[in-house]
């Protein structure tokens, strides 16, 4: 469970990033980390056309620069995009600087890449893009900096989809044993996960239709 559903003591850790929407009413939040990827993220998003669901995808920067057509469709399909740096890089392993730079080059490529398709884009004063820390780790000043420049999502629940020691049924067994209301639900668009993917995310999402919930971007 301390992976799958983070504890109280993990979620203390980073009091301003938001780990589960506490006000949802029978509702999940499906979030995508890593991509995008055109082996992957293409299916994801006929997997989620086909059931009308809208997602947050979580990208790595360096995977929109060398897939940009892969990302401008996930626009178009009308999911939401967060930041996962750059280069997916862990914040307890590299300095301030570098993660925070890494941070804000990630940022500018979706910036750019969304005005591609949406030219009028402009994000609100009070609006704050979404960011996601690879591995779910930052040092304090890093957690600082982001949480005053972005919306911190965390997850209230991870599928492991990305495990060898998991199988496509653990993925399954993972969002029955630990969503609720409100829970923003971890899977990635990444060829670690799509074999697994391929049977789960179908197979979650109509769990999770079958018992009442619906399906919200954050």
């Amino acid at each position: 469970m301390l992976i799958e559903q983070p504890p109280r003591l993990l979620r203390l850790l980073y009091p301003r990033a938001l780990w589960r929407v506490e006000n949802a009413e029978q509702a999940v939040f499906l979030t995508f980390d890593d991509g995008p990827i055109p082996e992957v993220t293409p299916w994801v998003l006929d997997v989620l056309d086909h059931y009308g669901v809208r997602a947050t995808f979580f990208m790595v920067g360096d995977n929109i620069r060398k897939h940009p057509e892969e990302f401008r469709e996930v626009v178009r399909r009308g999911h939401t995009i967060g930041n996962h740096t750059f280069h997916h890089i862990s914040g307890h392993i590299h300095g301030d600087y570098h993660f925070t730079t890494d941070v804000e080059e990630c940022q500018q490529i979706i910036d750019r890449g969304i005005r591609s398709v949406l030219p009028d884009f402009r994000r609100g004063d009070a609006e704050l893009p979404l960011f996601r820390p690879p591995h779910g780790w930052m040092k304090r000043k890093q957690y600082h900096y982001v949480a005053e420049r972005y919306r911190v999502i965390m997850w209230d629940l991870v599928t492991r989809d990305y495990s060898r020691n998991l199988n496509a049924k653990d993925v399954v067994c993972n969002v029955r044993r630990y969503a609720r209301n409100g829970s923003i639900i971890t899977f990635h668009d990444s060829l670690k996960s799509i074999g697994k993917l391929r049977t789960a995310l179908p197979a979650a999402i109509e769990w999770l239709r079958a018992e009442g919930y619906t399906f919200r971007t954050l």
